[in-house]
């Protein structure tokens, strides 16, 4: 059956921050379930999913909704189900928690041709071992130079980020296709790495971007009681989870480990206490001009957009755009042709933020 979700302007909601203009919010549509992610077909589609496994295309021209069927099998319950989608070359792909039988899940990574009725989803990744858990997904997809980069989050079993012949608490990089670039860690002196693995480390990164001014990748990473952070995709590196806490600590209030020490990858900005960092973009375009090579971090806990300036790998100021204003911000996309900003948020709504 199909889902119909009705467009609606909610209310304008007008704040103040140092740019020429007041920025508006604008509620473009409501009543969407656990919505993970968004991503833009061209200037008025875009696709979204949602964390129980629906997908929808919705035209904010026309002020329409439309479910697509998916042949995916997900195990749907604590943090996984269906996450980020990516529109790229008349290809969707998703990543989502696959139901890989007895209870146990993986990070998983599949590919489809657009169709507006039904996608026809091949895996080209899955994140091995299979692990019994519904923490700490990563999920997030980027494309670089025709190369897919994805985040597998460590699944709540700490140490395992640190083990590079699994891939849980990783960056991976793949083709799109699925196949192995033959420059990858594992041919370029890390032989006991997975051929997938481009990084080791991470905890839950949920935010990840390609920045147009210096072809770079940064991340945003979720720590535990503090320990947030935003930082670069590394080849070969280590951002040292679970032997760094990087400020935080276990949820009992026990230690983890230094913020930080050589040896491991250094964040451009940490967070203590945590803000539940989640997406993120560098953002580019013309309705906030002011921002460009910025980077714009949303959070759940904190409820807040907040906007980074850096200097390559240099922490230089932070802004919060604003906070508590429209829940929790799960994901984040730029409008290529007019630089506004769309929000995405756990309460079921699509945010425009523009001038």
């Amino acid at each position: 059956m199909k889902k119909i979700i009705l467009f609606s302007v909610i209310f304008i909601f007008q704040f103040s921050i140092s740019v020429t203009k007041e920025p508006k919010l604008e509620e473009m549509f409501s009543g969407l379930n656990e919505p993970w992610s968004l991503s833009f077909i061209d200037e008025n589609r875009i696709l979204i999913t949602e964390k129980q496994g629906n997908f929808f295309l919705a035209d904010i021209k026309n002020k329409s909704l439309n479910e697509i069927n998916h042949n995916l099998n997900i195990l749907v319950g604590g943090q996984g189900g269906l996450l980020e989608v990516l529109y790229f070359d008349e290809h969707v792909f998703v990543s989502y928690s696959e139901n890989r039988g007895k209870g146990k899940s993986s990070t998983s990574v599949a590919r489809a041709s657009f169709d507006k009725k039904e996608f026809k989803f091949k895996n080209i990744f899955r994140a091995e071992p299979p692990i019994n858990s519904g923490y700490h997904f990563g999920s997030r997809l980027i494309i670089k130079d025709n190369l897919l980069y994805i985040t597998a989050g460590e699944r709540g079993e700490g140490m395992i980020a640190q083990d590079p012949t699994k891939h849980p608490g990783s960056i991976i990089r793949i083709h799109l296709d699925g196949k192995i670039p033959k420059d990858n860690p594992k041919f370029e002196g890390k032989e006991n790495w997975l051929p997938e693995i481009f990084q080791i480390g991470v905890r839950n990164p949920q935010g990840m971007d390609l920045s147009p001014f210096n072809n770079k990748i940064y991340l945003t990473n979720h720590g535990a009681k503090g320990g947030d952070w935003f930082g670069v995709a590394k080849f070969a590196e280590n951002y040292g989870w679970k032997i760094l806490g990087w400020g935080g600590t276990n949820y009992t209030g026990t230690k983890i480990g230094p913020k930080w020490k050589p040896g491991f990858t250094k964040a451009i900005k940490y967070w203590v206490p945590s803000i539940a960092a989640s997406s993120m973009v560098i953002y580019k375009g013309e309705e906030f001009s002011e921002w460009n090579g910025d980077a714009l971090i949303t959070s759940l806990k904190d409820q807040s957009l907040r906007k980074i300036k850096f200097n390559d790998n240099k922490f230089i100021s932070e802004k919060i755009i604003f906070q508590g204003v429209i829940g929790r911000i799960r994901d984040i996309e730029i409008q290529e042709s007019t630089g506004r900003i769309f929000l995405l948020t756990d309460q079921g709504s699509i945010w425009k933020l523009q001038k």
